[in-house]
């Protein structure tokens, strides 16, 4: 078993190949999208939007998540994911059993890009759990939306794309684990669910590939260890 409260460098399908079967308590990660990008008109009028979905536009390996449920104690999973993924991963985990919700992330102030598309204001984010697994938390954090702008503040603070609200983070933390439970991310990028299990008294394993948002990670990781130990 890999040290928890660690962040590592390393693509997660041999990060996950290191950790103890039946370890995990929950997941909540962050994968590629799966995007169409050909709907995106006029694309070079948002240079910016339209480079951050060129590196997302293939999805992820779904063989990452048999490597998952051999972690999980028991299945306890967030995934964001684009529209497109959504049938995917429901025909997955129904396919287990579980009992799943689609949450949304919706934004405020998204991108202009309206050519015979609605705005893409809406993300997705699958849960899934085995029947058994309880859901705590409490009328403030069960909400199956969640509403704020875009995270630019974050994104350019942390140079991250696709960073997600920590708020909302949290409040996954919060339903689907106990103070002490270790919460993995395999798509770590800048750390931010890492530093919401930190916020919420939980132990945490990440794995981060890209160099850069690796170090940002363990920069944001040390700096919410030692605001937590001054509390």
């Amino acid at each position: 078993m890999l040290k928890t409260n660690e962040i590592y460098n390393m693509d997660c399908m041999e990060g996950l190949k290191l950790l103890d079967d039946h370890s995990i308590d929950l997941v909540i990660i962050d994968p590629p999208y799966k995007l169409d990008l050909n709907k995106v008109k006029n694309a070079t009028t948002f240079n910016n939007y339209a480079n951050e979905l060129l590196g997302l536009k293939d999805g992820f390996d779904l063989k990452v998540l048999d490597l998952l449920m051999q972690k999980m104690k028991k299945i306890n999973i967030y995934i964001y994911c684009s529209k497109r993924q959504i049938q995917e991963l429901l025909e997955y985990f129904s396919n287990k059993s579980c009992n799943y919700e689609v949450l949304t992330w919706h934004k405020q102030n998204p991108s202009p890009l309206t050519n015979n598309i609605y705005l893409p204001d809406t993300e997705y984010i699958i849960f899934a759990r085995e029947r058994g697994v309880k859901l705590y938390g409490n009328y403030h954090t069960k909400h199956k939306y969640y509403i704020s702008g875009v995270n630019q503040t974050d994104k350019k603070k942390y140079k991250h794309p696709t960073i997600k609200p920590m708020p909302f983070i949290e409040n996954h933390i919060e339903n689907s684990s106990k103070k002490g439970d270790i919460v993995l991310d395999c798509f770590a990028g800048s750390g931010t669910t890492l530093v919401g299990a930190i916020n919420k008294g939980r132990r945490f394993i990440g794995f981060e590939i890209n160099e850069e948002y690796y170090k940002i990670a363990k920069s944001r990781i040390a700096e919410a260890m030692e605001k937590r130990g001054k509390i």
